[in-house]
């Protein structure tokens, strides 16, 4: 598989088969992603790799937890203008679309977004934290580490979910895998081998076309 068939094929799952990942395979990955860019080298992605037995545990403190905590950074921009918010809006109509949940269906809908707690059956997780010390620069170097590991699962034959869902469990992820209170939770990636009978997982997300975001100057 060559870097363009990973990149048209990455997409976020959303129901998982539960056969195992080994931590092998976890290992690797990791490895190779760490050399994606990094300003001056810094490398400031700090990974919790939960898996197997931990994620046996995990499921289970999850309950015991507060549901949700005060956020730590916005997920979505604040006052959020056009054409982003329709672009929002629109992924979400079509996901629930391939499920056939009503736009009025507001238990249905909480239900859906509560799978993220179950890391939608994914039978692995990573959690992504940073340094508090970091500034945006560093965050964008995070999310270039985030892309590459996704692109190599692709390539390993797993599937992939990026959870910013996590940044309103921070305390209780925190506190699971024992993060100082230096590191600040960016995310959470649900990893797996992709139910492929899943109707959710024929989502593809809509793009805006070139000339609405690109100039050639």
């Amino acid at each position: 598989m060559n870097v363009s068939e990973a990149v048209d094929k990455r997409m976020s799952v959303r129901k998982f088969r539960p056969d195992p990942v080994s931590d092998e395979t976890l290992r690797s990955l990791l490895a190779d992603a760490s050399r994606a860019p990094s300003g001056g080298n810094l490398q400031p992605w700090r990974v919790y790799v939960v898996n197997g037995d931990s994620m046996t545990r995990l499921r289970e403190f999850l309950p015991t937890q507060p549901p949700m905590d005060a956020p730590e950074y916005d997920m979505y921009p604040k006052g959020m203008t056009e054409p982003y918010k329709s672009n929002v809006f629109r992924i979400g109509e079509m996901m629930y679309a391939t499920i056939g949940v009503a736009r009025e269906d507001k238990e249905a809908r909480r239900a859906q977004f509560g799978q993220n707690n179950d890391f939608f059956g994914a039978p692995a997780s990573i959690f992504m934290f940073l340094d508090r010390q970091m500034n945006q620069p560093q965050w964008s170097d995070a999310g270039m580490f985030l892309q590459t590991f996704m692109l190599l699962a692709v390539e390993r034959g797993l599937g992939t979910c990026a959870q910013e869902y996590w940044s309103i469990r921070h305390k209780a992820i925190s506190t699971f895998v024992g993060a100082p209170e230096n590191e600040m939770l960016f995310c959470g990636v649900a990893i797996g081998h992709v139910d492929e009978t899943a109707p959710i997982n024929t989502l593809r997300s809509e793009r805006m076309p070139l000339e609405q975001w690109t100039t050639f100057v």
